[in-house]
C-alpha cells in the first residue's frame, strides 16, 4: 500500500514510534527513525527491513534541519509524518519550576512542530501527504498531578487542527492520535513515580492507570499502529483536523 513512499518517525527506536515504523515497513515504506539513543534505533532496524535509523534530538532546532534535510536527499520526499518523540513526566504545580516545564514543552510540542515545519517543503513537492503527531487522552483532558504534560498535548492538538485548516483542500491530511495508557516503558517509568507520590503500592499504580483506560486494561502499541496505518490509507483524505481517541471508550474532554 505504501511502497515507494519515504516516512520519517520521531522516537522511532521503541514503544509507540517503533510499532507505527514498523507496520509502515511492512505496508511498503521505507521509514527513517529518529531518536537519541543509536543503540535502539540500530536494534529496530536489525529486526525490521526498510528502517533507516537516524541520530536526531527534536528539541535541538538545528539537528532537525540537517537530519531531516540529509533523508529527504537520501531517500526522497518525506510523504508520511509522525511525530511521535515525547516525554511523560509529572509534577504537582507546586512542584513544577520553569525548568522542568520548559523540558516537557521542548520535547513534547517545539519537538513536534520543528520535525514538521522542516518536513513539509519536501511534502509539498508532491501529490499526497500525511502528517500525524501523537498526543494524548491527557490533550483532551485534565490529568491529576500532569499539568505541563497535558498542556503539551493539548498545545499539539492545537497545533495540528491549525494545519489542517492551513492546507485545507489540498491532498495532505493532518491528524492526532490520542492514546490512553499503552504498554510501552513509559509504564514501567511510570508505576515509580505514581508509588512514590501517592505513597502506594506498584501493584496499585500500576492499577491506576489500568483502570484509567476505559475498558480497564493497557493499550497494546499495535492498536495504535493499526490507527496511524488506516491514517495512511488511500481512502483516508476526508479524515483532518481531527484527534483520534484510542482509549477504551469514551473519553469527556
Amino acid at each position: 500500500m505504501l511502497k515507494g513512499k519515504h516516512a520519517l518517525v520521531t522516537g522511532g527506536g521503541t514503544g509507540i514510534g517503533l510499532a507505527i515504523a514498523k507496520i509502515l515497513a511492512e505496508n511498503g515504506a521505507t521509514v527513517t527513525i529518529t531518536g537519541r539513543r543509536m543503540e535502539a534505533l540500530e536494534a529496530a532496524a536489525g529486526e525490521t527491513a526498510g528502517l533507516r535509523p537516524r541520530i536526531m534530538d527534536v528539541t535541538d532546532e538545528s539537528a532537525v534541519k540537517t537530519v531531516i534535510g540529509a533523508a529527504v536527499k537520501e531517500f526522497g520526499p518525506i510523504q508520511i509524518l509522525v511525530a511521535n518523540a515525547g516525554i511523560a513526566e509529572g509534577k504537582k504545580l507546586h512542584k513544577t519550576d520553569t525548568a522542568f516545564w520548559r523540558k516537557i514543552m521542548a520535547t513534547n510540542l517545539d519537538g513536534a512542530f520543528f520535525t514538521i515545519r522542516e518536513a513539509m517543503p519536501s511534502m509539498l513537492s508532491t501529490d499526497w501527504g500525511r502528517v500525524i503527531a501523537i498526543s494524548s487522552i491527557a490533550g483532551v483532558r485534565g490529568l491529576p498531578g500532569g499539568g505541563a504534560y497535558s498542556a503539551s498535548k493539548h498545545g499539539v492538538i492545537g497545533m495540528i487542527r491549525s494545519l489542517a485548516e492551513d492546507f485545507m483542500g489540498q491532498p495532505y491530511t493532518f491528524n492526532s492520535i490520542c492514546p490512553g495508557y499503552v504498554e510501552t516503558d513509559i509504564i514501567t517509568r511510570n508505576i515509580d513515580s505514581i508509588k512514590d507520590r501517592a505513597g502506594i503500592s506498584a501493584e496499585d499504580a500500576l492499577k491506576v492507570m489500568t483502570e484509567a483506560n476505559r475498558h480497564k486494561r493497557l493499550i497494546s502499541t499495535r492498536e495504535i499502529a493499526e490507527a496511524a496505518l488506516w491514517l495512511c490509507s488511500p481512502h483516508s483524505g476526508s479524515v483532518n483536523g481531527q484527534e483520534i481517541k484510542i482509549a477504551g471508550g469514551q473519553v469527556a474532554g
